[in-house]
């Protein structure tokens, strides 16, 4: 798949909008804690207006992930990389 860079600075610019919204809308972080896996979290971030890249995703994940504390680490360790709750809480 092609990306051409003003749908990668649009994603990512949809993503910091999520990752906004996360703060203040405990429902849209309940739907993102249940997702199954990443097609679903895009799904669910699309159902709620936002458009997000796989790529973008990923990239927002493995930074988020190299910045977690030892104590975030052992509430991710279960192997669910795409719930929000511990970027949550530290957004709040």
């Amino acid at each position: 798949m092609e990306y051409h860079l003003p749908l990668l600075v649009m994603s990512e610019e949809q993503l910091a909008a999520l990752i906004a919204k996360l703060k203040d809308d405990e429902g849209l972080q309940e739907k993102l804690k249940g997702a199954a896996d990443l097609d679903a979290v895009l799904a669910i971030a699309k159902d709620a207006g936002f458009e997000i890249s796989k790529p973008d995703w990923l990239r927002y994940q493995a930074k988020k992930t190299i910045e977690l504390s030892d104590e975030e680490l052992e509430g991710v360790a279960g192997g669910n990389l795409y719930t929000m709750d511990v970027r949550c809480k530290r957004l709040g």
